[in-house]
């Protein structure tokens, strides 16, 4: 039994309900992590916003010494095993828990999404039990069958995602050789093998006039897998599969995947027309015409339909700098416009910053939990481009974003809020009012006002805060996300069975449970704050020093950058993406070993792209030498 871990006073934002009093986190010997009750709430001395406090390293450092990282690691554990032991007594193998009813639901397609997605976050754990139970399930699961529409983006984030970067994992150091967990080449054969089998029978979404994907497709037991005849796709959904479906080229040989995705893919790096499709130089509106290729739009933003793409612009930079140069074109005209032209200050609280949105060059000064990624995106922007003002941007979003959070009754943030635009006119219609007295008297103090104050277990502010973390060392950002988990840990706790969802952040207790533990959960928000407490600096973590060896896909999973460690890119770089999608960015550009049968259906061979890195080379740190002397022994995939 681990002893009680008191967190004294946390750095953390003014107004969040823990800081009331002393909250103690205690983990129990029926892996149930608890907290004790809120007291009713004491008059407090007002307290100064984030970044007006004291909330220097070295304070901040003082403060944890009442806490230390291994015990937060081991709280964050604990609340992954109640998760994961939740849900595989009640819901496994189907997709998600329902832990107030002790029910499932295959919200999915029903190929067990939750463990799929628990199992990147297992092996950064090394939670090993878990990792045998999930190792044992993959090569069970049938990816041709399914009674429920399918989304090509969800089924690639989690799924193809998860599935790869287990691969990635237990193939790269220093999990391939751990000495306290023993697999066979059996296993890890299967887990590429069903990432396979996945892709060629998604691969029928591109089969379009254009290229670009039907996001929803139908897998009929009668005719086979099949397109629902959707008209239009959005910018979040085709431009989020570019990783996953190169990585998977990448480690079979077979350049159809990363064609497929890269020509979708090609529409939003030349988005045309140019009136519509480009309001801001690199912001895009949302929805394409799947037959034509052409933007049918002019509204956008950071968050929920669009977000991903503009993650994966940089992110594909740091996965080949020499294929992917357009990529971080496309990145930084869309980071220097976002703070050149959307960039907006609360009326009431001018020191915040968010993102907003736009219908065509119309500003809407609202936000969300999803968009709370970009300070992180764009700190990893900064790092991989050693651009000191997109990190220093990005740090101020961490910063707000924080902020949604220690303004609540719970210390979470909402799913929604809104604000008015310091520089707008008050009157205009694009910066309207808050829409009651009790609103507005919230937004006086907090700088917004909640238009959703439901909070569906996203990990968004808290994966920034790793990013923050990571590229600065300032442990203040550790404190931000151990009360933020505890506020989660508080609000959404359901006894020893999991955590739910709630449906008001504002209301003690987080109003109503709802009962739903997403996926994500296991894949983001408990990683994330695994990562955030870990001193051991494995070669999965972000670096600061140019030395990354892996990349995150939008669902957390790690995927190994394609020549094994982070590099600059060649001068004879020219970039891919070309608008015609001629340019696969794949190796040298065409099939190598095997025969493609239909989309993306893989007959042998297992030859590499030019200039991708092999399991079993020197990384650049000597992490490949010796392999000749692992457990491993038979066919390798890559």
């Amino acid at each position: 039994m681990l002893t009680s871990v008191v967190p004294g006073n946390i750095m953390y934002p003014k107004t969040a309900a823990f800081l009331a009093g002393a909250l103690t986190l205690t983990l129990t010997q029926v892996h149930m992590v608890t907290a004790t009750p809120f007291p009713q709430p004491q008059p407090q001395p007002q307290q100064k916003h984030i970044g007006t406090v004291d909330s220097s390293s070295a304070a901040a450092s003082s403060q944890a010494e009442s806490v230390s990282n291994q015990g937060r690691r081991d709280a964050v554990k604990q609340a992954f095993r109640i998760s994961w032991d939740g849900y595989y007594k009640y819901a496994f193998p189907h997709d998600s828990l329902k832990p107030v009813s002790n029910s499932w639901e295959d919200d999915r397609n029903g190929w067990g999404a939750s463990a799929i997605d628990a199992f990147s976050t297992a092996l950064v754990m090394r939670d090993w039990p878990v990792v045998s139970q999930i190792l044992s399930y993959v090569p069970k699961i049938d990816f041709t069958t399914t009674s429920t529409e399918i989304s090509l983006f969800e089924t690639t984030i989690r799924y193809l995602g998860g599935l790869l970067s287990a691969y990635d994992l237990l193939m790269s150091p220093p999990l391939v050789s751990d000495p306290d967990f023993n697999f066979t080449s059996k296993q890890t054969d299967a887990i590429l093998s069903q990432a396979i089998s996945l892709a060629d029978a998604l691969s029928v979404a591109f089969d379009t006039p254009s290229g670009i994907p039907d996001n929803v497709l139908v897998f009929d037991p009668k005719t086979g897998p099949r397109r629902v005849g959707q008209k239009t796709n959005g910018i979040a959904t085709i431009g989020t599969l570019v990783l996953e479906w190169t990585r998977l080229s990448d480690l079979t040989g077979n350049s159809t995947y990363a064609r497929l995705a890269q020509r979708a893919e090609s529409f939003l790096l030349n988005p045309q027309p140019k009136a519509i499709a480009e309001p801001f130089p690199g912001l895009l509106g949302t929805n394409v015409d799947i037959s034509t290729g052409l933007f049918v739009d002019s509204s956008g933003g950071w968050g929920g339909g669009t977000d991903s793409f503009y993650e994966y612009l940089i992110k594909m930079y740091l996965y080949d700098p020499d294929r992917f140069s357009l990529y971080r074109d496309r990145w930084t005209l869309a980071a220097d416009s976002s703070i050149k032209y959307i960039a907006s200050h609360p009326s009431t609280r001018p020191d915040l910053t968010f993102l907003g949105g736009w219908r065509n060059k119309t500003l809407r000064f609202s936000s969300g939990h999803l968009d709370c990624f970009d300070g992180g995106n764009f700190i990893l922007g900064g790092l991989t481009l050693s651009s000191s003002k997109y990190l220093e941007f990005g740090l101020e979003l961490v910063k707000s974003c924080a902020e949604t959070y220690s303004s609540t009754t719970t210390g979470i943030g909402p799913e929604l809020f809104s604000w008015q635009d310091s520089r707008t006119p008050l009157n205009a219609s694009n910066n309207p009012v808050p829409p009651s007295a009790e609103k507005k008297a919230f937004y006086e103090e907090n700088g917004f006002w909640i238009t959703n104050g439901q909070y569906v277990l996203r990990p968004e502010v808290i994966e920034s805060m790793y990013y923050a973390w990571r590229a600065t060392g300032d442990e203040k950002y550790r404190e931000w996300a151990w009360a933020a988990f505890l506020a989660v840990n508080e609000t959404t706790s359901v006894e020893d069975r999991g955590y739910s969802s709630v449906d008001n952040v504002n209301e003690r207790g987080g109003g109503s449970k709802t009962d739903f533990q997403e996926s994500f959960w296991f894949a983001e928000v408990l990683k994330y704050c695994w990562l955030i407490f870990q001193d051991e600096d494995d070669p999965w973590q972000v670096k600061s020093d140019r030395t990354n060896q892996f990349v995150y896909n939008t669902e957390c999973h790690p995927l190994r950058l394609a020549k094994g460690r982070e590099t600059q890119p060649s001068s004879s770089s020219s970039g891919s993406g070309s608008s015609s999608g001629s340019g696969s960015g794949y190796g040298s550009g065409g099939d190598r070993g095997g025969k493609n049968n239909g989309h993306g259906h893989h007959q042998g061979g297992h030859q590499e792209g030019q200039g991708v890195w092999r399991y079993g080379d020197d990384d650049g740190y000597g992490n490949g030498k010796g392999r000749e002397k692992k457990r491993f022994s038979g066919p390798r995939h890559a």
